[in-house]
């Protein structure tokens, strides 16, 4: 039960990336580009997807604060920091640069594979390469020249 209620959401997620456009980067790069309001450029689009998907989640996230378990089974794991420290920051920082270089976020990149477009295997390879290379590194180095000397 659990691996179905896995792809079927795995699968409306796709479909629903896919029916945005959000699996176009050139979609998300005309909404990234806030210089072309004034030549009438920009795509406010993507903000109408952003707050629908806010939208549908907030319900299944007051129920889930209110659970102690999942309703396929297992565990519920809510984030519970909530300061923003400075791998937070430069973290996002990082995360916002890629996503407006190439238009590309990790969710519409796994769904764009379905198009097979070159680009969407190399970005996806390129961010696995990334993901394993923290792993084995444990994040930062000790001394990162973006942020300093890190504590661990």
């Amino acid at each position: 039960m659990r691996i179905f209620s896995a792809l079927l959401c795995g699968v409306l997620f796709g479909a629903g990336l896919a029916i945005s456009g959000m699996i176009n980067p050139q979609k998300v790069l005309a909404f990234l580009d806030i210089a072309a309001i004034a030549s009438g450029g920009w795509d406010p689009s993507l903000a109408f997807v952003m707050g629908g998907g806010l939208l549908a989640a907030l319900p299944f996230f007051w129920l889930a604060r209110r659970r102690t378990g999942a309703i396929c089974g297992g565990d519920i794991a809510l984030p519970t920091r909530r300061d923003i420290d400075r791998d937070l920051i430069v973290g996002g920082l990082m995360f916002g640069a890629g996503w407006g270089l190439v238009g590309y976020c990790p969710g519409p990149a796994i769904s764009a594979l379905a198009l097979g477009q070159v680009e969407t295997v190399v970005f996806v390879f390129a961010m696995l390469a990334g993901m394993v290379l923290h792993r084995i590194t444990g994040g930062l180095p000790a001394t990162c020249p973006l942020t300093g000397p890190q504590s661990r």
